[in-house]
């Protein structure tokens, strides 16, 4: 097979991922609309002439061949909030510089896109798979990944897959993920009002605001304190009080150093004007355990190991008002770590201010074995196509590998050079790079198709 047939059809791919892109399917907000990008993808698999089952409302394949054993790439449609700050419209392809920008254009609608024209372009070139191929798509990963719980309560785990929504090269570890909720039963603040910052926990929210009761004196002191820290800070009087709104810079939870939390960094600004006492129990804790840091010292959790690197903690979303007062945090874990103990510290430092820490989602970590088949396979892959072997890595970022009980890892779209902007603002991906990775996934596919044994 020549790579030059997997772009015959690549104008109308991408037609096809702007019309996917277009589906606001933020999970978190409306499920529905991400059971429709679901439904897209399944009926553009069957007009290609693939059999395709809807497995839930949140999961669903597309299926290649025949044979007893079966082997896949796992894709999802949902996506995180589109933000602020874009330069182009956020829900549709747009080609500009060279790139394609669009919520989800990297993660993880594109490859999700890609993997669809992959098997279209094995079954044009007449490849007769020795087993059945799958693309199984979810359209809930973003929060929480219930979609892989529910399609493989039925369906087949395959013998091997991989998972196009990380970096190349191949992702041989993923930390365990804990994302915990403190909450205390009520606003004990007698100065702060409001404060509402994020709208995903994976992600580092680059917008909050608060809503404070002061003088004149403290209000012109937050002012010129606020002028001489990191970020943005607009400042207007309300009828219920002043009004401080924070801008900061979003990123992917898996890497929150990369960002600059909005959340954490205003709290900051006002327990250092009114001290935590005035602001509550929740910004207290918050301030104290957690601060600035992105490693979990003050927690008592920072660690690391060699697999993996060192774990991280976001503070994701903070809600306070009369009647809410949550905070939100995602903990990245080393793989070697002991996640009951992290659990154990957080809660009994929560207990410390007198709140509440429970676990929302737990998802195990990943840690597979370099010679392990899969690898070798998806290493000729790539060795092909590019011409050099793919480096071997961990990340902090979750991805359905973790659902796949040892059978598979993440693998690509990114490449390490590219600064394709999960979960920020202008998502994008080079032109040159989605070609590349259309091809890698095509050939990683075939070898899966034609291996003799793939245990």
């Amino acid at each position: 097979m020549t790579y030059e047939t997997t772009f015959d059809s690549f104008n109308s791919m991408t037609q096809d991922l702007d019309r996917l892109l277009r589906i606001p399917s933020v999970s978190s907000e409306d499920p529905a609309s991400a059971g429709k990008a679901l439904d897209f993808m399944l009926s553009l698999g069957q007009e290609m002439g693939f059999v395709t089952k809807k497995v839930g409302p949140d999961c669903g394949h597309i299926e290649f061949g025949e044979g007893e054993e079966l082997a896949a790439v796992l894709c999802h449609v949902d996506v995180v909030p589109a933000g602020n700050g874009w330069s182009t419209e956020p829900f549709a392809l747009t080609e500009k510089n060279g790139r394609y920008y669009g919520r989800g254009v990297v993660d993880d609608k594109g490859p999700a896109m890609a993997a669809l024209y992959a098997l279209k372009a094995l079954k044009d070139s007449g490849v007769i798979p020795r087993r059945r191929l799958r693309l199984i798509i979810g359209a809930s990963e973003e929060i929480g990944m219930h979609d892989m719980e529910t399609y493989f309560a039925s369906e087949e785990m395959p013998c091997a897959a991989f998972t196009p929504d990380s970096d190349y090269g191949i992702c041989v570890a993923e930390k365990g993920i804990l994302q915990i909720e403190v909450s205390s039963p009520y606003n004990d603040a007698t100065l702060l009002t409001e404060f509402c910052a994020g709208r995903a926990i994976n992600a580092v929210p680059d917008k909050a605001y608060a809503l404070v009761d002061c003088t004149e004196t403290e209000d012109n002191q937050l002012r010129r304190y606020a002028d001489a820290k990191p970020g943005q800070y607009d400042f207007l009087y309300t009828m219920d009080g002043l009004r401080i709104d924070a801008s900061g810079k979003a990123a992917h939870a898996s890497t929150p150093e990369a960002g600059l939390n909005a959340a954490t960094h205003l709290i900051r600004i006002l327990a250092a004007n009114f001290g935590q006492i005035v602001l509550g129990s929740l910004c207290s804790f918050l301030d104290d355990a957690i601060g600035l840091e992105t490693d979990g010292s003050a927690l008592g959790i920072s660690c690391s190991d060699k697999p993996s690197g060192a774990l991280t903690v976001n503070v994701g979303r903070v809600e306070i008002n009369d009647n809410i007062c949550k905070a939100f945090l995602d903990v990245r874990y080393p793989v070697t770590a002991d996640s009951s103990e992290i659990v154990n510290r957080i809660r009994e430092r929560a207990s410390y201010d007198g709140l509440r820490a429970r676990v929302i989602n737990h998802e195990l970590p990943l840690f597979m074995e370099e010679n392990a088949p899969v690898i070798a396979l998806l290493r000729k892959a790539y060795q092909t196509v590019c011409g050099e072997p793919p480096a071997l890595y961990a990340t902090g970022g979750g991805t359905y590998a973790r659902t796949l009980q040892n059978r598979g890892v993440a693998f690509g779209p990114a490449f390490p050079d590219d600064e394709v902007h999960i979960h920020d603002a202008d998502e994008s991906i080079s032109v040159e790079h989605f070609r590349l990775h259309t091809a890698i996934c095509t050939e990683a596919l075939r070898l899966m198709a034609e291996a003799e044994s793939l245990s």
